[in-house]
């Protein structure tokens, strides 16, 4: 009895150490899951192998925009496939951009005017990847660097830069970040305005090309002024 006694007793230890490792492996993986708090757009959009990447400070911005590649094999594409991906990745640099602003901006009309831009475009962002996957869903990633108006739109978007100005000079280094970016939207959407196939894609071209090109007034103006403080 005694030694059948140790033999059960060696394998109830070992079946009850077997499980306290199950239990904490699982544990710890849950715990790095749910530790991982982060949820804005730029971190999902981090995701994506073509996305911009993050700076290391935790912020979430992204700060290398400019650095951003086309999709393999983009150009052969649909061209609407390559407008709706590659104007959400656009989009999602103006979204980046507008969050700090929104916080950091000296002048309150800018922070305002950021904060429009982040609430109207990630409308846009969510409109067009419904689109996507009504009308391409499986299809691969077509974001195309070399769509009209993209590549320039994206040059000198530093977001780390952003990050370390302040005052009005914040609020011109934004403008002038902006300004570029809003344009290369505009020249994205006319040309969408002859080559796109759905109505819907026409439809919301001519709205950013209203909405942006306005925008870009506002914003030199408010430079101007501001310029001369």
């Amino acid at each position: 009895m005694a030694a059948g006694f140790s033999g059960n007793s060696s394998l109830i230890a070992g079946s009850i150490l077997a499980v306290a490792l199950v239990v904490a492996s699982c544990g710890s993986e849950s715990l790095t899951t749910n530790g991982n708090t982060n949820s804005s757009p730029v971190a999902a959009a981090s995701a994506s192998p073509t996305a911009p990447k993050t700076d290391s400070s935790g912020s979430g911005h992204g700060s290398s925009h400019d650095a951003m590649k086309s999709s393999p094999g983009a150009a052969g594409a649909p061209y609407d496939l390559q407008f709706l991906d590659t104007m959400v990745a656009h989009h999602q640099g103006a979204v980046d951009m507008a969050m700090m602003a929104a916080t950091k901006a000296q002048h309150e009309e800018l922070k305002q005017f950021a904060a429009k831009i982040v609430t109207d475009q990630q409308k846009e962002i969510s409109e067009m990847k419904r689109w996507r996957e009504d009308w391409y869903a499986g299809k691969p990633e077509a974001v195309n660097m070399e769509m009209t108006g993209m590549m320039d739109s994206m040059m000198g978007m530093d977001m780390v830069k952003m990050g370390s100005a302040s005052g009005t000079n914040f609020d011109l280094m934004f403008i002038d970040m902006m300004t570029p970016h809003h344009d290369g939207a505009v020249k994205m959407a006319q040309e969408a305005l002859t080559r796109a196939e759905h109505p819907e894609i026409k439809k919301l071209a001519r709205s950013i090309m209203d909405s942006q090109a306005a925008e870009i007034k506002k914003m030199q103006a408010w430079k101007t002024q501001w310029s001369k403080a």
